[in-house]
C-alpha cells in the first residue's frame, strides 16, 4: 500500500500547490529538467505533465531547483 502511494502521479497544479508556486513554475522546471516528469499525449492548449509522489518528496527532502 506504501509503495502505491509513492507511485502516485500528482497534476501540476497539485504540485504547484504543494510547492506554493505557480503552475507556470513547476512547468518552467519540467521542461529545463530540474523537475522530472511523465509527458501525456498532448491535448489541448498546454502538453500535460505527471509528477511522480515520490519525485516530489524527494524534492521535498533536499532543495529546491534554483531558477
Amino acid at each position: 500500500m506504501a509503495e502505491e502511494k509513492k507511485d502516485e502521479l500528482l497534476t501540476v497544479r497539485e504540485v504547484a500547490r504543494r510547492l506554493r508556486v505557480d503552475d507556470t513554475t513547476v512547468r518552467r522546471w519540467i521542461k529545463s529538467g530540474a523537475l522530472e516528469a511523465i509527458t501525456l499525449p498532448h491535448r489541448g492548449k498546454r502538453q500535460a505533465y505527471r509528477v511522480k509522489r515520490s519525485t516530489l518528496e524527494t524534492l521535498l527532502d533536499g532543495a529546491l531547483p534554483a531558477v
